[in-house]
């Protein structure tokens, strides 16, 4: 699977941002995807997942109640929808596909490259 993340940029903080991630090659809907972060000097951090059909999702504590992760397997896209951003959600974010549900890194198989999030005070 090629992963293409894209949507990052330069918000205020308050403000939205919704990034997509594309897939290409295998067949999309039979992995699980997720979301995660890495800032400057730290490790990565899982943000986010959903299996393959939708029907769980999981997301680290920091972002819960502020970002939605959705996919269309029709599109071969999963999306996160950020809002409420606060300068701590800074960091280079990126897409994985994993062939279980999980919020650990090492299990996902796939990754696209990072597309950068900067939140302004």
């Amino acid at each position: 699977v090629q992963l293409q993340a894209s949507g990052g940029g330069l918000v205020q903080a308050g403000g939205s941002l919704r990034l997509s991630c594309a897939a290409s090659g295998r067949t999309f809907s039979n992995y699980a995807m997720g979301w995660f972060r890495q800032a400057p000097g730290k490790e990565r951090e899982f943000v986010a997942t959903t299996s393959w059909s939708s029907s769980a999702t999981s997301y680290a504590d920091s972002v819960k109640g502020r970002f939605t992760i959705s996919r269309d397997n029709a599109k071969n896209t999963v999306y996160l929808q950020m809002n409420s951003l606060k300068p701590e959600d800074t960091a280079a974010y990126y897409c994985g596909a994993s062939n279980m549900f999980t919020r650990f890194a090492s299990h996902y198989n796939y990754w696209g490259q990072g597309t950068q999030v900067t939140v302004s005070s």
